[in-house]
């Protein structure tokens, strides 16, 4: 069990540090530092990896039988999801903050 709850909480710190990572990139594309916020992509993507990677050994030892669902390892897989989506939303307001700034250079 102990091995199991390391596991999650590898996931755990890992996507929350990305989700961070992702919401500060979104602050810096809207105070108009677009390469800041892609940075700070990169460096979520990076942190996503390792908690997706730490994700994975749970699944494989799923797959040859081990018993892995807890409470602790629900709330890992929740946050994993919730960082997902954030690099998603991330994502999406940095691409809308480079055409808003492309525009307001056309109307300069």
């Amino acid at each position: 069990m102990e091995d199991l709850e390391l596991i999650a909480f590898k996931i755990i710190s890992s996507v929350g540090s990305a989700r961070s990572a992702y919401i500060e990139a979104i602050g810096k594309a809207k105070a108009g530092d677009l390469s800041g916020a892609e940075k700070l992509i990169e460096e979520g993507n990076k942190l996503f990896i390792d908690g997706h990677g730490a994700h994975l050994k749970l699944l494989e030892g799923e797959a040859n039988g081990d018993k892995v669902l807890s409470l602790l390892i629900i709330h890992a897989e929740d946050q994993l999801m919730s960082a997902e989506g954030f690099k998603t939303i991330a994502t999406e307001f940095i691409e809308a903050y480079k055409r808003i700034e492309a525009l307001e250079k056309k109307v300069k």
